[in-house]
C-alpha cells in the first residue's frame, strides 16, 4: 500500500451510487469547489455508522461552506443500501469499490475475520478533501476503524485553509 500525497492529483474514481447512476469521487458536485470524500469499511463495522451518521448530520454545514459529501465503501449494493437507510440516507453513497480502486487509493485493505462480518476483502477508513484543482488538499488514511478524523475539526481546517491561503502540507521532499 502507498498512500496517496497531499498536493497530488485525487484518481477520480466513479462508483455506482445507492439510488441508481454514478457517484463521482474527486469530482465536486451540485455547484461545490471543494470537495470530502470519506471511505468507509462496510455495514458490518459499528464505528461506521456511527462516523457516516455524525457526517450526515453536518452535511448542510459543509455544504453551506462549498464542500460537496460523499462517501464509498466495497459493500456491495444491498448492505450499501442498508448502510445508507439506516445511517446516512441523504448521503451520495457509492457502492462496489474493487480492490484495485481501494488500492489506487491508497487505503488499507483488510480481509473478513468470517463470513458474517463481510464476504469479500474492504477497505479500511480513509479522508481525502480535493481542492478545486482536483489536488489531495489534506488526507487520513487508517488501517483501524478507531483512527478518524474529527468531522468537525476538518470542516473548520478547510475554512481556514481557504480562508488564509494556507498552503498544502506535509509535501516536504528529503533529498
Amino acid at each position: 500500500m502507498t498512500a496517496l500525497p497531499a498536493g497530488t492529483p485525487f484518481p477520480k474514481t466513479d462508483l455506482a451510487k445507492g439510488g441508481g447512476g454514478t457517484v463521482s469521487l474527486g469530482v465536486p458536485q451540485g455547484g461545490h469547489a471543494w470537495q470530502i470524500v470519506v471511505i468507509y469499511r462496510g455495514l458490518h463495522c459499528p464505528k461506521c455508522k456511527d462516523y457516516l451518521a455524525k457526517l450526515e448530520g453536518l452535511q448542510a454545514q459543509y455544504h453551506a461552506a462549498g464542500i460537496d459529501v460523499v462517501v464509498a465503501s466495497g459493500d456491495p449494493q444491498d448492505r450499501a443500501q442498508a448502510m445508507s437507510e439506516e445511517h446516512a440516507p441523504s448521503l451520495p453513497m457509492g457502492f462496489g469499490m474493487s480492490v484495485a480502486q481501494m488500492s489506487a487509493l491508497g487505503l488499507y485493505i483488510s480481509d473478513p475475520r468470517s463470513p458474517q462480518e463481510t464476504d469479500r476483502p474492504f477497505p479500511e477508513p480513509g479522508v481525502f478533501v480535493i481542492n478545486p484543482d482536483g489536488v489531495i488538499q489534506m488526507v487520513d488514511v487508517s488501517n483501524v476503524p478507531f483512527m478518524r478524523p474529527d468531522l468537525e475539526g476538518v470542516l473548520a481546517g478547510i475554512q481556514f485553509h481557504r480562508e488564509n491561503g494556507f498552503p498544502i502540507r506535509g509535501t516536504h521532499k528529503v533529498a
